[in-house]
């Protein structure tokens, strides 16, 4: 039984006028937080009939009747009825109250409350239906203000992810946003603060609520909050997606569903946009592989988790992949349209993918299933061709815009799938300043990524100044530029047939150009030593701003 702006047996009972009766609890004082939905005062043999559950009970005794079997019969029908608590006021009709109706409370877990005082009932009634009253209008008040942040994070530029997130933390509960025919579509957890510590990830939960997704849906917890997203329009009766709130960590309370129930008019308004369901599900698939990657899930739970968000590969390993948007190709407003037209082209893989996207950092992540370690090569070959065709349908190129970094982890197991995702996804920030690529191999950015991470440090410009200062000076004035000259003959160890043949020169002018630039640097070109700096130099310059 669910009761708007209800108080609890142990607040009515705090209240004056029910102080002034010198109250005392003899049965079921471990109930005294049910809650009171009303009032009743009443004297009838027959009074549970006319009762709805939930009410304070307030009695002299006149109607509990002369013999025990009677009184007993009394408090059941009273305890059937589900009402809050029996109040009875010694004196008229009981100076102390029989044996009968004590046990029979506490064994029915009625909470039994004795008066040792007369009290005016209708004071009494008035007071805790004012009570009533000012706790729901608090209950109001609450869902107004949850309902309100919510409106300033969808006109901030949120969407429903921080929307749930939001409600979850005010819940403090998981919060779940489902398809009509039970598709997860995004899972928030409460915050760190609002549930109690070491509860599990919303997915779990969701994982234990649909057990192996079998065709009949489980029965939800008991109270548990579910209310309907419309959508079609006002008045059309068809629901876009359902809100789901169980009593996991903490009891669901009225304001909950009050709140509940506004914030899916929100997320009505938000879902009438095209796809918004299918971004809203990459969201949430972005945010596990994002959790996993930063050890926030365990690799033990890894597996469960992603079963739910539809990834079920074979006993073979995982490969990560990050894509990285530069700023020109990142969609502000069609995310949508770029994970559908994604997941379109890598439905053609063969292979379980699972695709997420990052909008905070502008990335999608993925997790693939090979059958063998063998296959990470021709795969990567096909999911970079797969990711860049996405995004060239979702919205085509502009002229001078750098195209996407793919970079490709390295394969194993869920142990290792978290720490390769992470380092892949730095790997593709960094490889933004590298030439472009089909795609990168996480393996060989080691040294790009260990540049980008000190290209703040005034030691690393520092560097590159001294070892090929002189020689961008010169480039930026004279021509030909000899920078590209040094690059290539680096790049091909020193095998001079090889640069020229590169540079489209012949091998007199490439001799000419490698001893001006040593004469520029006043380096020897053909020392270890010298060819190591200068190339590190080389690398470091993309990522120095």
């Amino acid at each position: 039984m669910e009761t708007q702006g209800a108080i609890t047996v142990a607040r009515a009972l705090e209240l004056p006028a029910l102080r002034r009766g010198l109250p005392e609890v003899v049965a079921a004082h471990d109930r005294l937080q049910r809650p009171v939905r009303w009032v009743h005062a009443g004297e009838a043999p027959n009074i549970a009939s006319l009762l709805k559950g939930g009410e304070l009970l307030l009695t002299t005794g006149l109607g509990l009747g002369n013999r025990p079997a009677e009184q007993r019969a009394f408090i059941r029908r009273l305890a059937e009825r589900e009402i809050a608590a029996l109040v009875v006021e010694l004196g008229a009709r009981f100076k102390t109250l029989p044996a009968a109706v004590v046990d029979t409370a506490r064994s029915c877990g009625l909470p039994l409350v004795l008066l040792h005082r007369e009290v005016p009932f209708v004071a009494v009634t008035e007071e805790i239906h004012t009570e009533i009253v000012n706790q729901h209008y608090a209950l109001l008040r609450r869902a107004e203000e949850v309902h309100r942040h919510c409106t300033e994070v969808l006109l901030d530029g949120g969407g429903v992810p921080e929307v749930l997130r939001l409600f979850a933390r005010f819940a403090g509960n998981p919060v779940f946003l489902e398809t009509p025919d039970g598709q997860l579509l995004y899972a928030a957890g409460p915050a760190s603060g609002t549930a109690p510590t070491g509860t599990a990830d919303p997915l779990q939960v969701w994982d234990g609520l649909r057990g192996q997704q079998s065709a009949r849906r489980p029965e939800l917890p008991a109270h548990t909050v579910v209310v309907d997203v419309p959508g079609g329009g006002p008045g059309t009766g068809s629901v876009r997606a359902r809100l789901t709130v169980p009593p996991v960590h903490v009891p669901i309370a009225p304001v909950h569903r009050i709140a509940a129930e506004r914030t899916a008019d929100l997320l009505a308004i938000v879902l009438l946009q095209a796809r918004q369901e299918e971004e809203l599900a990459a969201r949430g698939r972005g945010d596990f592989l994002a959790d996993l990657a930063e050890g926030r899930i365990l690799a033990a739970d890894a597996p469960a988790q992603a079963r739910v968000l539809g990834f079920r590969p074979s006993d073979g390993p995982l490969l990560p992949v990050v894509m990285r948007l530069s700023a020109e190709l990142s969609p502000v407003d069609s995310w949508a349209a770029l994970a559908h037209a994604i997941q379109e082209e890598l439905s053609a893989l063969g292979v379980p993918v699972l695709l997420g996207i990052r909008l905070p950092e502008g990335r999608v992540p993925l997790l693939l299933g090979l059958r063998l370690a063998a296959d990470r090569t021709t795969v990567a070959d096909r999911v970079a061709a797969a990711l860049r065709a996405g995004v060239e349908r979702a919205g085509p190129e502009r002229a001078g815009t750098r195209p996407p970094v793919v970079v490709v982890g390295a394969a194993g197991g869920w142990d290792e799938a978290g720490p390769a995702l992470r380092h892949a996804g730095e790997a593709a920030t960094a490889a933004q300043a590298l030439p472009d690529r089909g795609w990168h191999d996480v393996r060989r950015l080691d040294v790009d990524l260990l540049l980008w991470r000190l290209r703040g440090h005034t030691d690393l410009a520092a560097f590159v100044d001294r070892a090929i200062g002189p020689l961008l000076v010169h480039d930026r004035t004279a021509r030909p530029p000899l920078l590209p000259t040094l690059e290539s003959y680096l790049a091909h160890a020193g095998r001079k047939a090889e640069t020229a043949r590169e540079l489209h020169l012949n091998r007199q002018t490439l001799y000419d150009r490698l001893a001006r630039i040593a004469k520029l640097l006043g380096s020897d070109l053909e020392d270890p030593q010298t060819v190591l700096a200068l190339s590190l130099a080389l690398r470091a310059r993309r990522h120095v701003t």
